[in-house]
């Protein structure tokens, strides 16, 4: 696997280890050929926007011990998928963004712009 390179052009960094993120669950929302999703964005998750996306059919905060999927509250790290955090964006429920440890194949659906205006502090 080639080194990843996050928005800001440099190394892509680890998003989270605990719980364990990514679509490989290796920790960095690296992106590949099985990944329809594009789980690329790593975001701090909030309250609205786990409620938001849980409208949307897809529940992050009830745990799935089978898929080793935890289950999110708000102050975990994830990798989203690039286009569900556009949509929560639209919704003005974006979760904040670690922009170093986001895959620049986030660009491809987000823009650098909306990813700096919600970057996490």
């Amino acid at each position: 696997m080639t080194e990843a390179k996050n928005v800001l052009g440099g190394e892509l960094e680890s998003c989270c280890t605990s719980p364990m993120t990514g679509y490989y669950r290796d920790g960095y929302c690296r992106t590949g050929g099985q990944d329809f999703g594009v789980h690329v964005i790593c975001a701090e998750v909030t309250a609205e926007f786990l409620e938001f996306t849980k409208s949307r059919g897809n529940d992050l905060s009830t745990p799935h011990p089978e898929n080793q999927f935890p289950g999110l509250k708000p102050g975990d790290r994830w990798c989203l998928c690039a286009s569900r955090w556009q949509e929560a964006e639209e919704a003005g429920v974006a979760p904040p963004v670690i922009l170093s440890a986001t895959h620049a194949r986030a660009l491809e659906v987000v823009s650098l712009n909306d990813l700096k205006k919600n970057a996490h502090q």
